[in-house]
């Protein structure tokens, strides 16, 4: 069509109905839940002094795993515990973190030898973690957690868990900045997906309503 060889009314592909989008399964992981999930992170593995701090970053931050991978020593600020994340669509934000993260990352980053704009999450040996170190996580803690394996829980629950929690603590506006969206309209519509109501909080009401009954 856009080289001209069909027009739009002979394009069969536009008359095949699109298949219908449905809704994410992802939500907010309880703090229970949570807390087992870093448990496991912690006492597991080849690499806690990695999987901890790591898992730490995302429930603090919210940022995609995008965002960590591309963290470097120089987007650390210590005065002001502030980290610049760097996103899809080339989004750049300053973070603020707590003085525990920010004394982790900093730590992780001298001991394993990461400086300047070199990645700074690193294996013990000084090798930059890619993508499978999560793959290779979350399939750790399924071991440990069948509920983790069941529903298929991944790094971006935890971003979910975060902006919920800001949400219903702060406001929608900024959980929409705490999550690097911008004021576009698809961006705002974005935010709203990440803070439905869990089951938890569907539960809760119901017991309000009903209670004593």
């Amino acid at each position: 069509m856009a080289d001209g060889y069909v027009a739009a009314s002979d394009n069969p592909a536009l008359k095949v109905a699109k298949p219908r989008h449905l809704p994410s399964t992802r939500r907010a992981v309880a703090d229970s839940r949570l807390a087992e999930i870093n448990a496991v992170a912690a006492s597991t593995g080849d690499d806690p002094a990695l999987d901890s701090p790591l898992l730490r970053l995302h429930t603090e931050t919210a940022c995609r795993r995008g965002g960590a991978l591309a963290l470097r020593p120089a987007a650390l600020d210590p005065d002001q515990c502030h980290i610049l994340l760097r996103e899809k669509g080339d989004t750049v934000r300053w973070q603020p973190v707590s003085p525990t993260l920010r004394r982790h990352l900093q730590q992780h980053a001298e001991e394993r030898q990461a400086r300047g704009t070199g990645q700074l999450l690193r294996y013990r040996n000084g090798r930059p973690i890619t993508y499978r170190r999560y793959d290779h996580l979350w399939a750790r803690i399924g071991e440990h957690l069948p509920w983790v394996y069941v529903q298929r829980i991944s790094t971006h629950w935890l971003r979910r868990t975060t902006l919920t929690w800001v949400e219903r603590n702060f406001g929608y506006a900024v959980a929409r900045a705490y999550a690097g969206h911008s004021d576009s309209g698809s961006d705002v519509g974005t935010t709203s997906t990440y803070v439905r109501a869990s089951l938890q909080e569907v539960a809760a009401a119901l017991g309000s309503v009903f209670k004593g009954s």
